[in-house]
């Protein structure tokens, strides 16, 4: 199973460095794994596709914190946890993409309500759970963790391209993957609903975005 741990140590095997026993190992392996990690390296993999396991369907109402005062007449709020945004349309089912809105910040603002938008998240349902993510997806991570860490601990530049060059590599096997095994975008079976299976995840602002499975 995927953890945190297996992917610190898939990163170590690249560099040709012992595994790690724990997360908790004082090792300068282990401390630069983590500054790596707390740069972001999980959102960077995230949105660098159009994941179907982290893929997340929301109907957004109008925040009700601003009020536009010319121009789009609602403005919505955009989820914490999106990374990437797939899809805004207008009809539940995504067949209507919306082509007149803008995004300002933490805001999409367009002339009607509500949206429906589908988006790559990284959330602990989502894109977050590491049990959810396919083998290629997994390599990638490692690959480019690897690649972030490798030169600190191995003084090889080369090995760092070379790493640089696997995770592209690999990045292209998960895309193709995803692929064959069916559209980026599908629409969801049957109809929407505002509490879909008992309501919304800790994640929301408020309750101006009602999430879907």
């Amino acid at each position: 199973m995927t953890d945190k741990l297996s992917l610190y140590n898939g990163a170590l095997g690249h560099c040709g460095s012992r595994p790690l026993a724990s997360l908790a190992e004082a090792r300068e392996a282990r401390r630069k794994l983590d500054w790596a990690w707390a740069r972001g390296i999980v959102d960077r993999c995230l949105q660098a596709g159009q994941w179907d396991f982290a893929a997340r369907s929301v109907l957004v109402d109008i925040s009700p914190s601003v009020s536009p005062q010319f121009g789009y007449q609602y403005a919505f709020d955009r989820p914490d946890d999106l990374i990437r945004t797939l899809a805004v349309c207008s009809d539940e089912y995504f067949k209507s993409p919306l082509k007149e809105y803008q995004q300002e910040g933490d805001y999409w603002y367009a002339d009607i309500e509500p949206l429906y938008v589908r988006y790559v998240s990284n959330d602990t349902d989502y894109g977050g759970d590491y049990a959810k993510w396919p083998p290629n997806f997994v390599a990638y991570v490692e690959l480019l963790l690897a690649s972030e860490v490798c030169e600190t601990l191995t003084a090889s530049r080369t090995l760092k391209i070379d790493l640089l060059k696997l995770a592209d590599d690999q990045l292209g096997n998960a895309k193709n993957t995803e692929a064959a095994e069916g559209p980026t975008q599908r629409p969801p079976a049957g109809g929407w609903s505002r509490a879909r299976h008992g309501g919304t995840n800790g994640s929301d602002r408020g309750s101006t975005n009602t999430l879907m499975g």
